[in-house]
């Protein structure tokens, strides 16, 4: 896997470029991934990853390798600059999500499949901005419950909260527009 994280950082403090490519290849796509979660707009997560990679170079300096991993950091920064994105965009709803096709699947599963995920998309887009974080987070981030709390700056205990919310009001939107969805799962 080669240097660690730290490793990496303490270099870029000494403007190594190579170091920092290393850590923008190893993370950069997590990154993008979660501000497009929370943004909802793929070309607004590209400019907030490439925003917070800037930041990494500017104040590598400060970093302190053991108060916190990373990679927790990393998407503390992404979520601040997300908020703030945000907040400059109160009123203006998400745009759909895209997911790419399957290639064996026959035209009308794909279809299926890709209004399916429409749907969710825009329940997932309707919920509150901290709860929508929390399921990016740990849902399609795959950081846990203690990582993403830290992230976000709760106890676990408010994260899990804001789960438990999420879904439940998922399964309320998702239940009168697909109930095949919910079929196989546990009903509330």
């Amino acid at each position: 896997m080669g240097e660690g994280d730290d490793d990496l950082v303490a270099r870029v403090a000494q403007a190594d470029h190579d170091a920092c490519r290393q850590l923008v290849d190893r993370h950069l796509g997590r990154v993008v991934g979660f501000a497009t979660r929370v943004l909802g707009d793929p070309d607004e997560a590209e400019d907030v990853a490439q925003e917070v990679f800037a930041r990494v170079w500017t104040h590598a300096r400060t970093w302190a390798p053991g108060r916190a991993r990373f990679s927790t950091w990393l998407f503390r920064v992404a979520l601040n600059l997300c908020r703030d994105r945000l907040a400059r965009r109160r009123d203006v709803p998400f745009e759909d999500g895209f997911d790419p096709a399957d290639p064996g699947a026959s035209v009308a599963a794909r279809l299926e499949d890709a209004e399916m995920s429409r749907l969710v998309t825009r329940a997932v887009d309707t919920l509150p901005e901290r709860q929508r974080t929390a399921l990016a987070l740990c849902h399609f981030q795959g950081l846990g419950n203690v990582e993403a709390a830290a992230v976000m700056d709760v106890s676990v205990e408010a994260l899990e909260s804001l789960l438990a919310r999420a879904r439940r009001t998922l399964r309320e939107r998702l239940r009168s527009l697909a109930p095949e969805l919910l079929a196989g799962g546990r009903q509330p």
